[in-house]
C-alpha cells in the first residue's frame, strides 16, 4: 500500500505544485512530519507559519476535535488565501479520540463560504479534506 503522506503524485493531484506558497496553521507535536516534508518537496519551499501575512496559494489546516471552533479557523484560513487557492484540512482518522465528524466539517466549510472537495487518507493517522472557495468547481 502506498503511503500518501510521502507520495508526491498524491499531493500534486490534490492541487499542490512547484512554486506555490503554502501556509501551515494548527501545527502541533502530533502533526505528521513526513506529510509536511512531502508537501514541501512538491512546492519546492518550506511551509509558512501562522504569522505569515503574504498571499498564499494554499493553507494546510491541522485541526482536532477540541481545538476550538472549526468555523472560525476555516474563516481565518481564508485571510491570506489567493482567489483560486484552497484549504487542506487535516483531521485525525476515524477512531482517533480527536477525530472530527464529516458533518461538522461540512457545516464549518459551508458557513465559512467553502465547499468540501475530495477526502483522502493522508498517512497513517490523518485524513485530508480539500476545501475550495465558493465559485470554484469541486477539485479532486
Amino acid at each position: 500500500m502506498v503511503n500518501n503522506a510521502i507520495d508526491v503524485a498524491f499531493w500534486e493531484k490534490l492541487g499542490f505544485a512547484d512554486g506555490q506558497i503554502v501556509q501551515e496553521i494548527g501545527w502541533d507535536e502530533d502533526s505528521d512530519d513526513d506529510l509536511r516534508a512531502a508537501i514541501e518537496d512538491v512546492v519546492g519551499a518550506s511551509l509558512e507559519d501562522e504569522d505569515f501575512d503574504g498571499v498564499v496559494d494554499a493553507v494546510m489546516l491541522w485541526w482536532r476535535d477540541g481545538d476550538g471552533d472549526l468555523i472560525d479557523d476555516c474563516v481565518d484560513a481564508l485571510t491570506n488565501l489567493a482567489d483560486k487557492g484552497f484549504v487542506l484540512l487535516l483531521v485525525p482518522k476515524a477512531g482517533h479520540p480527536d477525530h472530527v465528524d464529516a458533518a461538522d466539517i461540512q457545516e464549518a466549510a459551508q458557513t465559512a463560504g467553502l465547499k468540501v472537495g475530495s477526502t483522502s487518507k493522508a498517512g497513517p493517522e490523518w485524513i485530508a479534506v480539500k476545501l475550495v472557495q465558493a465559485g470554484q468547481s469541486k477539485q479532486r
